[in-house]
């Protein structure tokens, strides 16, 4: 039997636990896995999302970083595009993919559900590449 890993090298394999959870700048709840505090990543970021029941992020983007996701709980909702003019639904087991500088504002439709899914990004460095677009807001309102 092996164990895992925990040294602190940079050339290391490292098994950790997601962190403790902070709102990001786009309003939501995330537990950081990956990233380059964590584990010193230089090209990669890992994370869970939490959106609670009727909850939603600020317009943003993320500054040339493209985004991958799993949703793993809930159903969630996302307008995307450079006015928010596309809607797409993601559902449990769904994968969504975001290209770098698109405009996006998901948010949790349900009353009583609550929606986790894990995030991966290009950015090692999760808030740093996050560009907050107040000026979509209305095009959506809560």
């Amino acid at each position: 039997m092996t164990t895992p890993t925990t040294q602190s090298s940079p050339a290391a394999c490292r098994l950790l636990q997601a962190g403790e959870a902070f709102t990001g700048k786009q309003g939501l709840q995330y537990a950081v896995g990956i990233s380059a505090e964590s584990v010193g990543a230089q090209g990669i970021h890992m994370q869970l999302v939490t959106i609670p029941p009727g909850g939603r992020a600020r317009a943003h983007k993320h500054a040339t970083h493209e985004t991958a996701i799993y949703a793993l709980t809930g159903e969630s909702g996302v307008w995307h595009g450079e006015r928010l003019e596309h809607h797409t639904i993601v559902r449990p087991g769904d994968f969504f993919y975001i290209p770098a500088d698109v405009p996006h504002l998901p948010y949790n439709p349900s009353a009583t559900e609550t929606v986790v899914a894990v995030i991966a990004r290009t950015d090692p460095n999760e808030q740093e590449s996050v560009v907050l677009l107040p000026e979509l807001e209305s095009i959506h309102p809560e």
